[in-house]
């Protein structure tokens, strides 16, 4: 869709939309802040062999932020004690220098799409219950790679996964050091 209307001379900005959206509390206690979506540049990999196997490299991510959404997150940062120096002042310091310091965590769904996500619905005036799907797919982790608070480094390329020759789509999504997160699908011939 971003294609699309960049190619009508229309400017799209993607936004994630926050969990507290849907809780009425955190909306009457603060406005909910709708961040940038965040960019993810994958690579995927064919291992050549007896079996075909998959591994998907993460080439990039960023994250984009605008002044107010900066100027937003020092306003929130001023009503928490321990983020002001001596003179009153907000601390700032460098969190990372390197696009892979923004990412918590990432993972892979090899065969995203094969499980739909389904919902229970009462039928009307029957009382009896039935699933329908929601059109949307669940994801599921097949492959991680995650930050502790020892072991800082993230794996960059996954774990070879078996596939069968043909078409397939998998996702992968990322966790950022905010709780943000972003998925991408991609489709892979084999």
């Amino acid at each position: 869709a971003s294609e699309e209307a960049k190619s009508q001379g229309i400017a799209l900005t993607p936004k994630y939309i926050p969990h507290e959206v849907f809780d009425q509390r955190a909306v009457e206690r603060d406005p909910v802040v709708f961040h940038d979506m965040a960019y993810i540049g994958l690579r995927p990999r064919i291992v050549e062999g007896k079996e075909g196997k998959l591994a998907v490299e993460l080439a990039d991510f960023s994250v984009y932020w605008r002044q107010d959404s900066i100027a937003n997150a020092e306003k929130a940062l001023e009503k928490k004690s321990g983020s002001k120096d001596k003179r009153g002042e907000l601390r700032r310091e460098v969190l990372t220098k390197e696009w892979t310091g923004w990412i918590d965590y990432w993972a892979v769904d090899y065969e995203f799409g094969s499980k739909k996500k389904m919902i229970r619905v009462e039928r009307e005036g029957t009382g009896e219950w039935e699933e329908q799907g929601t059109g949307e797919y669940v994801f599921e982790n097949e492959w991680q790679s995650f930050r502790t608070r020892k072991a800082r480094r993230l794996e960059l390329v996954s774990a070879p996964w078996p596939c069968l020759p043909g078409q397939r789509k998998l996702a992968v999504k990322v966790v950022d050091i905010f709780g943000n997160d972003t998925m991408k699908t991609i489709e892979v011939t084999i």
